[in-house]
């Protein structure tokens, strides 16, 4: 097993140069379903003991303390995972990562829908924390290797897209389990196992690992796409003798740009979970919302946004990779709409800003993962995807799960509030260093190809 999931050699029978083209686009088109099917599965184990917080509440006897602490410890064990199976994932095969890990996270999500003991919830979504790290890095690993920067924005932000059209399936599976099985809770978590196992024999059906597994010449030699570094020279190359810890500290923890490209994503992941995670209670006990309408907000607040991500996606694309620029936009945006959210009462304004400000929220996260990978060689992308998510969630998600949870019980929602205006205000400092740093590295990168 150990052996089969390890990066596979180079295929020995090359594609012939007439069906190079042809060949690429239905292997683009092979990994874009393997990433965005097999991330809607990752997503689809990850949200059920969200969507399903009110219900567990009223029949486990739980208070939101106990489900934050639950919630918490899928962001400890998230971030860790990030950062550890996201490096490994840079010397192994990236679509069989893909899905050993979901299908790892199937499993453990069938025992923690057969318990009713708090402290074995949380063991058991620690370790599904840990597999779930499995899946972001390679997705973005094989993005990274398939497409060339010209398009990489509007994949990335399609891709990016799949865990929010996966949050709405969730919703969806929750609804028509619960339906089918007369409410049982077990039912549901075990429903979304099985839909997630039948997802895993998609991923192998039609993922790669890299063009040259398939006979395919790499991205940087059938695009001429290369990563511009920190010092303003060029990378191309997509394997390296270096060592693990090598790279991790070459090219990520002494990469000022990494460091400022993670703060703020951390800092709208705060923001992300800070309303997607309490969307039910929140809705319910300060807005006066029906408990199964606000429950199908988590889903339509991720749904929603889909669009509006590809197409701010590709609208950075059009910029020339001006991400950073792109996202200061939809950072103020959100400031706003978080306002409406807070303060007003009327319940059709409340809807309306939450579809809008998924897209602004989510567009802006898309590009910094994104960003992090461009700055960084191919061979560092699982790297720079891990030491990102480890942030996000070890401070990120746990600020907004098990802190908010304590400080809403001890303050009411204000204070609540008042931790997602302070992380907005941070994102936009950090993006201005960003937007500036990515048009130094420009100016540089042209001055060393006229040498």
């Amino acid at each position: 097993m150990f052996h089969w999931i390890l990066q596979q050699p180079d295929s020995k029978k090359l594609v012939p140069k007439n069906k190079i083209a042809s060949m690429y686009k239905l292997h683009q088109l092979g990994v874009l379903l393997a990433t965005c099917i097999g991330y809607i599965g990752y997503y689809i184990i990850r949200l059920v003991f969200t969507t399903e917080q009110t219900d567990i509440m009223k029949v486990y006897n739980f208070t939101t303390a106990d489900i934050g602490l639950v919630l918490s410890c899928f962001g400890i064990g998230y971030g860790i995972a990030k950062l550890l199976m996201g490096t490994l994932v840079d010397k192994c095969d990236s679509n069989r990562y893909l899905m050993l890990g979901l299908l790892l996270s199937a499993i453990l999500n069938i025992f923690l829908g057969s318990t009713r003991n708090l402290y074995i919830m949380m063991f058991l979504m620690f370790l599904i924390a840990i597999t779930q790290g499995m899946g972001a890095a390679a997705c973005q690993r094989m993005i990274q290797l398939w497409w060339g920067r010209r398009m990489r924005g509007t994949i990335y932000s399609i891709w990016s897209s799949a865990h929010n059209a996966g949050s709405f399936i969730c919703v969806a599976i929750v609804q028509l389990a619960t339906f089918l099985f007369a409410g049982s809770l077990p039912a549901v978590f075990y429903t979304a196992s099985g839909v997630s196992f039948v997802i895993c024999i998609l991923i192998l059906v039609f993922g790669a690992d890299r063009p040259q597994v398939v006979g395919l010449p790499d991205i940087s030699t059938y695009t001429g796409d290369k990563v511009i570094l920190e010092n303003g020279k060029v990378s191309t190359a997509d394997s390296t003798k270096l060592s693990i810890g090598q790279v991790f500290v070459k090219y990520i923890l002494k990469n000022k740009l990494v460091w400022a490209v993670t703060l703020t994503s951390m800092s709208l992941y705060l923001v992300r979970y800070g309303i997607q995670s309490w969307i039910p209670s929140y809705l319910v006990q300060n807005k006066g919302f029906d408990p199964n309408f606000a429950k199908w907000l988590i889903g339509i607040f991720e749904l929603a946004s889909v669009p509006g991500v590809i197409i701010i996606g590709a609208i950075s694309d059009v910029l020339k990779g001006r991400r950073g620029l792109v996202s200061i936009a939809c950072v103020i945006g959100m400031l706003i709409c978080l306002t409406i959210y807070f303060f007003s009462n009327n319940h059709v304004w409340i809807v309306t800003v939450l579809l809008i400000m998924g897209n602004l929220i989510y567009a802006p996260l898309t590009l910094v993962g994104l960003m992090v990978n461009e700055v960084v060689p191919k061979f560092a992308v699982g790297a720079s995807t891990g030491f990102m998510g480890f942030f996000q969630y070890i401070f990120g998600e746990t600020i907004a799960t098990a802190l908010i949870g304590i400080l809403v019980n001890k303050f009411g929602w204000i204070a609540s509030n008042t931790v997602l205006y302070v992380a907005s205000l941070f994102a936009i400092l950090f993006l201005i260093y960003t937007a500036i740093s990515e048009n130094k590295l420009r100016k540089e990168a042209k001055i060393n190809e006229k040498k």
